[in-house]
């Protein structure tokens, strides 16, 4: 059966993409189990595949539901009212990291998918989030906790979870596979059938499950579907370039991966046409945008190579390698945008910068995030080479020091809203970490508790404590302040709707320029940031301002009415200049 306009059923859709996956199994009884796990009608519409659903107004706030605590109050509850009384009508969606019980990696081993951290609070807390803001949830859909009921089931040769996980021969060559580790690929496990040895992409902890068996899929669909039925619209699949395994391949980004992620698109999609799929895929540039198919599989990328760039651009007062990416980044389709963040909770990432920045300037940058106490995390290479994978600090300590001045040079502050400024006006929609929205400092104690060096950046507040230090003269309240008022600013703007045109502007590698205009091409804004600790000087006439219209800059609220009159920006100063406010 198809539909009125002649696509395609659903059910015909779902056979299709499980013909590529399963061609071996009973396809039509299979495509039934998948509809019926999502509690989808076989012949429902298809939805718009070229819907935007965000708009200047869209911004994400990424969080823990614990980062902000207090006394005999559940966590969640805590953050509802936190975000509520801080970000109505500045946020739109919430990026809640799992909620699920865990065994380690704060909630990247999950135990069980179905139920919310008793610590945490409960479904409801969420559900009621959700009332007032989008909410994401992560599907950590690679792997789960070896002290899962799977892999319990596993171990002693029972369902669910027998057959859920890799097995590999410890004699297999696996040098060809790519992670982000220096820990041995697979763990030995005692099983009631004898010792079996298993895949762990991640921490032996994390044991990857086995999409090759689509009763894996359809746990998952199901999972999907009770996340859906909780209030949740945005899903974060997280590590799943490494979903699909096959030896003797670098097992990352196959073609497998990339229908799986299409598959679950399309049935989000169908149930809520608002429901939004990102994947999380932490590699070098030209992979991450395959993730955005053909307009059919993530509806969001991360901007993975945003953060080190942004960071090196910053640190070395240079934004060459910066402009040169992105004069090559493509705009993305309609129904596509690009999520851009400069922090999270895990590290900054360098296997995005492969290609673009040189091993001397990786070192040069390196070198100053240390001083200002960063810990660095490694993986191991194809050849065995151990190398930097990812700089663990928290964004506030970054912008202490840069190359040139060697110690902190008083404009900490400056370098740290300009980078800020940068996100905001690019192309697609700007995330905020919790922990860069508070200038939170580096939480060495943390790091000594854990012995986890992505700790550094995941400090549990108590809201109480918080609230003070937002109402006094701390460099909290005053960087939550200025960026609460930015983005007050930016999401009234058509221009910097995620899918507005943009171009990379040519001021000099000190100033990072580009130019966005609105869908309707009502609206320009010339966006300039000084990312130097020099003053930068450019000409009006530079830009190709319309001479009939009044141009303002959007910050200060300053009129530029002399097209010929040189502009002065001070160290990490900026301006967005537009023709409308």
């Amino acid at each position: 059966m198809s539909d009125p306009e002649g696509l395609p059923s659903l059910e015909q859709r779902v056979k299709a993409h499980l013909h590529c996956l399963y061609p071996h199994e009973d396809i039509p009884a299979l495509s039934r189990r998948c509809l019926d796990a999502f509690g989808q009608a076989p012949d429902s519409p298809t939805p718009s595949s070229h819907r935007n659903n965000w708009s200047a107004g869209s911004a994400m706030l990424i969080t823990y539901g614990d980062t902000v605590r207090r006394d005999n109050e559940a966590p969640l509850h805590t953050l509802t009212e936190f975000c509520k009384a801080h970000f109505t009508g500045m946020i739109s969606t919430v990026h809640v990291l799992p909620f699920f019980p865990y065994s380690s990696d704060d909630g990247f081993a999950v135990m069980d998918y179905t139920t919310v951290n008793p610590s945490l609070g409960q479904w409801e807390d969420l559900t009621e989030l959700s009332r007032h803001f989008m909410v994401m949830t992560d599907l950590v859909i690679n792997h789960c906790s070896s002290r899962s009921l799977w892999f319990e089931n596993f171990k002693a040769c029972r369902e669910p979870g027998r057959r859920y996980f890799i097995e590999v021969s410890p004699d297999e060559d696996v040098r060809a596979v790519v992670r982000p580790r220096t820990s041995p690929l697979l763990r030995a496990v005692e099983t009631v059938e004898g010792e079996k040895h298993v895949w762990c992409t991640f921490s032996h902890d994390q044991v990857d499950l086995d999409f090759s068996n689509p009763d894996v899929l359809l746990e998952f669909i199901g999972i999907m579907k009770l996340y859906m039925d909780r209030g949740m619209r945005w899903f974060r699949l997280d590590a799943v370039a490494f979903l699909w395994k096959v030896l003797g391949t670098p097992s990352i980004n196959l073609p497998e991966t990339h229908e799986i992620i299409r598959l679950l698109r399309l049935l989000i999609e169908h149930r809520d046409p608002e429901a939004v799929v990102i994947t999380e895929t932490n590699i070098p540039n030209q992979e991450n945008l395959t993730y955005f198919g053909n307009a059919n599989e993530a509806h969001m990328i991360y901007n993975f190579s945003l953060p080190p760039l942004l960071l090196h651009a910053m640190i070395s007062g240079n934004c060459q390698h910066l402009k040169h990416w992105l004069m090559t980044m493509p705009p993305a389709q309609q129904g596509t945008a690009y999520l851009n963040f400069i922090a999270s909770h895990d590290g900054i990432g360098l296997r995005p910068v492969e290609g673009l920045l040189t091993d001397e300037e990786l070192d040069r940058m390196i070198a100053t995030l240390v001083a200002s106490g960063a810990r660095i995390s490694s993986r191991t290479g194809l050849t065995g080479e151990v190398r930097p994978y990812e700089i663990n600090i928290s964004l506030w300590n970054a912008m202490a020091r840069t190359e040139a001045s060697g110690d902190q040079d008083g404009l900490q502050f400056a370098r740290f809203i300009c980078a800020h400024a940068v996100m905001m006006a690019l192309e697609g929609v700007p995330a905020f970490y919790i922990h860069s929205l508070l200038a939170t400092e580096n939480d060495e104690a943390r790091v000594e508790h854990t012995g986890v060096n992505r700790s550094i950046n995941r400090h549990v507040w108590n809201a109480d404590e918080l609230d003070e230090l937002l109402e006094t003269e701390t460099h909290h309240r005053d960087v939550f302040t200025a960026l609460r008022r930015l983005l007050a600013i930016r999401t009234k703007q058509s221009a910097f709707h995620p899918n507005a045109t943009q171009y990379t502007l040519h001021l000099g590698d000190g100033l990072f320029a580009f130019w966005r205009q609105s869908i309707d091409r009502r609206q320009s804004v010339f966006a300039i940031h000084n990312i130097s600790g020099q003053a930068q000087v450019f000409n009006l006439s530079e830009l190709n301002l319309i001479m009939t219209d009044e141009w303002t800059d959007l910050v200060s609220g300053q009129t530029f009415e002399d097209r010929m009159k040189p502009v002065t920006l001070k160290p990490y100063a900026f301006i967005w200049l537009s023709n409308r406010r």
